[in-house]
């Protein structure tokens, strides 16, 4: 007596032949990172990744709108880190703001 094992297919397994974009993944974090901390390196690290997930999904890879989200959200980052600093030099290097 021989037994036929198979291993059924997992209901929710990604389908095959369409991959993950781990970068537009990662230029997404970065770029929503970077809007509460360290803007400067990661809003321009959020662009890079977003540029290359783009590339990436115009091969089929997907993630194509979290690519360009992340493109976005590094350009916001880096526009809000020199807004800060130039904000910064003005006040004497302090970014502290007294109300009232």
């Amino acid at each position: 007596m021989s037994q036929d094992i198979t291993t059924p297919q997992q209901p929710n397994s990604p389908a095959t032949g369409r991959g993950g974009n781990g970068l537009a993944i990662a230029g997404l974090v970065c770029g929503l990172v970077g809007l509460l901390v360290l803007s400067v390196v990661l809003g321009p690290l959020a662009m890079i990744f977003g540029g290359v997930g783009i590339a990436r999904a115009k091969r089929g890879e997907g993630h194509r709108g979290m690519s360009i989200a992340a493109v976005v959200l590094g350009a916001v980052d880096l526009i809000l880190g020199v807004v800060l600093i130039v904000v910064a030099a003005k006040h004497g290097g302090s970014v502290f703001f007294h109300v009232g």
